[in-house]
């Protein structure tokens, strides 16, 4: 902006002395014109007949004559060789430190120049000029018509207007800093805000948020770090979990482990059998270390990639599967038509482990029933057993990580209690999915994956 202001204010007063100057052109132009014209054709009063004398021609012409204030009008006759030569002037006072009629060297040098025109620079003021020429008729001049314009105070107002500019232009521009500083501040105290917040935030306080004000590009910034904030929380959150489930599952097996290698004797029997349950603790832990990485990867975006799958298809391949999990008496339920938009591998996984999870709370000639159904929009896949069932109190904390009931049937599993915590992460991978826990008709536990069949978006892609 001050570039901006400095050149207007450069270009008003160019503007100004151009038009000065213009106007002078066209002032010095018009006074020799009409003296040109004049001595053509002017006549003089006293006698009725063409001038003959010079010096009666501009003394008869300067009397006729009204100038402007910084203008002068004046006659020079020709002296003795030499000599300065003679001036004719008004009767007028002209506002200048220095008149023309006054400095005899610049009329001396007006009169002697063969130009019809000119500029005199002077100490005093520079003075713009013209002249018509009265010749001798051998050819040297007789005498001349001269106008002098003194521009200094014409240059001085336009100067003046361009200093009036500058001290406006000055003021414009600290008011303008001024709100610009106000309104900068206010636009940009977000983005502190979203600086304060990031400096603030530690691997153990991510509860930080930016307050988000209106619908701009700042709150839509506010609204993109809060969301990112969200992000590395469940991460960080999902991180820690793993780390706290880590270490407290697998504390037992390894001090199984360190146990049984510091009691174990130089008894053959004894020996194997030590191998034998230590062999059993590592396979424990290897299963469980498996189980955490699975459900830490159950933050990631491509934990569930759906696809068109045939429900009679998938239903068919669990059930096929299950079977080898355990002698049972195994029953094909129903069996629903049509696709569905989920992950086949991620659905599988969690139908087996839930079918695992029935043979592992029932024993051999007790029966388990696999099947799947459409319901309106939805799509249902059960697993349902025929033992003692799940207490009322364990039906909330069995999904749980490291949780089992504290009265489920059956023999007891040798899992880490991840297994029920897997099947609800896959459900909840699926957009709507969830897993369910109903009663199983004539005693049991019945779990369903409850999915969105999305037939919305089935018909876009077989279209």
């Amino acid at each position: 902006m001050a570039v901006a202001f400095a050149a207007v204010a450069t270009t008003t007063r160019s503007i100004l002395l151009r038009d000065v100057d213009s106007r002078v052109s066209g002032l010095l132009a018009q006074e020799t014109g009409e003296f040109a014209h004049f001595e053509e054709r002017g006549v003089d009063p006293a006698t009725g007949r063409p001038f003959s004398d010079p010096g009666r021609l501009l003394r008869v012409f300067l009397e006729r004559q009204y100038a402007d204030p910084d203008e002068e009008l004046m006659g020079l006759l020709a002296g003795p060789s030499g000599a300065d030569p003679a001036k004719l002037v008004q009767d007028r006072e002209i506002p200048v430190e220095l008149p023309l009629h006054r400095d005899a060297a610049a009329r001396r040098q007006i009169f002697a120049s063969t130009a019809s025109t000119g500029t005199l620079h002077r100490a005093a003021g520079d003075v713009r000029w013209a002249k018509v020429a009265i010749a001798r008729p051998g050819g040297e001049p007789e005498a001349a018509f001269v106008v002098a314009f003194h521009p200094g105070r014409e240059q001085a107002r336009a100067n003046e207007v361009f200093r009036i500019l500058l001290a406006i232009c000055g003021v414009a521009l600290l008011l303008t800093t001024g709100i610009a500083w106000v309104v900068a501040g206010r636009i940009l105290k977000p983005v502190r805000l979203v600086r304060t917040a990031a400096a603030q935030l530690t691997e153990q306080d991510l509860t930080r948020r930016i307050p988000v004000r209106g619908h701009d590009d700042i709150a839509a910034l506010a609204e993109t770090f809060n969301a990112m904030l969200d992000r590395l929380e469940r991460a960080f959150a999902a991180q820690r979990e793993f780390v706290d489930d880590a270490g407290h599952e697998l504390r037992t097996p390894i001090t199984i482990v360190r146990g049984h290698l510091e009691l174990m004797g130089d008894d053959p029997a004894e020996r194997e059998e030590t191998i034998r349950l230590v062999t059993d603790e590592l396979d424990r832990m290897s299963r469980i270390v498996e189980d955490l990485l699975l459900l830490a990867r159950t933050e990631r975006p491509d934990f569930v990639t759906p696809e068109p799958v045939q429900l009679a298809e998938l239903t068919a391949d669990v059930f096929v599967k299950a079977r080898t999990l355990g002698e049972r008496h195994w029953e094909l339920a129903e069996v629903a038509e049509g696709e569905a938009l989920l992950d086949p591998q991620r659905v599988t996984q969690a139908m087996v482990q839930l079918a695992q999870n029935a043979v592992q709370h029932t024993v051999p000639g007790q029966s388990i029933r696999i099947g799947s159904q459409v319901l309106d929009s939805r799509v249902e896949l059960y697993v349902a057993d025929s033992g003692p069932g799940v207490q009322p109190q364990d039906a909330e904390v069995i999904f749980e990580r490291f949780r089992r009931g504290t009265a489920r049937r059956g023999t007891r599993g040798s899992g880490a209690g991840l297994g029920l915590s897997i099947v609800r992460a896959i459900a909840q991978g699926h957009p709507g999915g969830r897993v369910l826990l109903r009663r199983t008709e004539g005693g049991g536990a019945t779990f369903v994956l409850d999915l969105a069949r999305e037939e919305e978006h089935m018909t876009g892609r077989h279209t």
